[in-house]
C-alpha cells in the first residue's frame, strides 16, 4: 500500500514538474522567457514550448496585436492664434521588438500605453502651437496628423528604441473649451436671430407690396367692371327708350294709358296706401267710368 501511494505521489510530481516546463503561446501573444531576471529568449511563433522549471526560468506574454490608444485627458491647447482648444485623438500603434520594449519602457502593454500617450500629447500640443483653429478644421488636418506620427516615430525609434512601431495617428474631435464654446453659441444664435428679423422684415415688406399691388389691380378690375356694366347699361336704357318712342309714337293715347296704369301700380303699391287727391284731377282719368265722354275715353288698341 505504501509502495502504491509511493508511485502515485512520485507521479504526480513528475506531472506538476513536467507542467512548470511546458508552455504555451498563442498566436495573437509573444512569449519572453525569464532567467534569473534576465531575458533569456522570446518566442514568436505560437505553439508548445519548453523551459527549465521555477525559479530557474519564468515566462510572460506580450500582445502583439494592433492596439489602440485613445487620449486620456481633455487639458485644452493653445493655437497659433491663442485660441483654447480640445482635441481627441488615437494613436494605432503595436510591440514589434519585445526585448527593447521590456528593457526600455516595461513589462506589460499599459507602461507603453501611457509614455506613448506623454509623447503623442507633446506631439500634438507642439503642432497645434504652429497652427490655427482652420487649419485644425480643414484639410491641412492630414499634414497635422502625419507630423505629429513622424515626430512620435522619431521619440520612439530613437537612441533608445522602445521596440514599437506606430502605424496611425488620427484626430476624431477639435472643440473650443467650454467657456468659448458657450460664447461662440451665443454669438450664433445672435447672428441667427439677426438674420431671422431681415427674412421676416424683407419678407413682410414683400407681402406688402404684393398686397398693394393686389388691392390696385382689384380697384381697376372693379372699375372697369362698372364702367363696361354702366355702358352696356346705357346701350340697354337707349335702346329701350328707343323702343319705347317707336312704340309710343305709333298711339299716343294708349302710351298715356300705358304711363297712367304704371303711375297706379307704383302709387297703390300696399293695401294701407293711403292718397288724397282732388277727384277733378287728371291723375285719375284713365279710371273714369264709361259714361265719360269720348274725348276722355280710354283709347282703343
Amino acid at each position: 500500500m505504501n509502495r502504491i501511494g509511493f508511485i502515485a505521489s512520485s507521479i504526480l510530481v513528475l506531472l506538476v514538474l513536467l507542467s512548470s516546463t511546458l508552455f504555451v503561446v498563442d498566436q495573437r501573444q509573444f512569449g519572453v522567457v525569464y532567467a534569473l531576471g534576465q531575458i533569456k529568449q522570446v518566442i514568436t511563433e505560437p505553439g508548445l514550448n519548453f523551459k527549465l522549471p521555477p525559479p530557474f526560468q519564468n515566462v510572460s506574454y506580450i500582445d502583439k496585436r494592433l492596439l489602440t490608444l485613445s487620449s486620456l485627458d481633455t487639458e485644452p491647447m493653445l493655437t497659433a492664434e491663442k485660441q483654447r482648444v480640445v482635441i481627441d485623438w488615437y494613436v494605432r500603434w503595436r510591440i514589434t521588438d519585445p526585448q527593447a520594449y521590456i528593457r526600455n519602457v516595461g513589462l506589460d502593454e499599459n507602461a507603453g500605453a501611457m509614455q506613448l500617450n506623454r509623447v503623442v500629447r507633446n506631439a500634438f500640443q507642439e503642432n497645434i502651437n504652429k497652427r490655427t483653429v482652420r487649419d485644425l478644421i480643414s484639410v491641412r488636418r492630414e499634414a497635422l496628423m502625419a507630423d505629429v506620427q513622424r515626430e512620435v516615430l522619431a521619440v520612439v525609434k530613437g537612441a533608445k528604441p522602445w521596440g514599437v512601431d506606430v502605424i496611425d495617428v488620427r484626430i476624431t474631435r477639435v472643440d473650443y473649451v467650454e467657456a468659448i464654446t458657450e460664447s461662440v453659441y451665443r454669438r450664433m444664435e445672435a447672428e441667427r436671430k439677426r438674420v431671422a428679423n431681415e427674412l421676416r422684415s424683407t419678407g413682410y415688406a414683400e407681402g406688402e407690396k404684393i398686397r398693394a399691388d393686389a388691392d390696385r389691380q382689384r380697384e381697376v378690375t372693379v372699375a372697369n367692371a362698372y364702367r363696361d356694366a354702366q355702358k352696356i347699361k346705357g346701350e340697354g336704357d337707349a335702346q329701350a327708350a328707343a323702343a319705347y318712342s317707336e312704340a309710343f309714337g305709333r298711339d299716343p293715347q294708349f302710351a298715356q294709358f300705358y304711363r297712367s296704369l304704371d303711375a297706379y301700380k307704383q302709387s297703390f303699391n300696399k293695401k294701407s296706401d293711403v292718397m288724397v287727391l282732388d277727384p277733378s284731377s287728371d291723375f285719375f282719368r284713365a279710371m273714369q267710368s264709361a259714361g265719360t265722354p269720348a274725348g276722355n275715353a280710354p283709347p282703343r288698341r
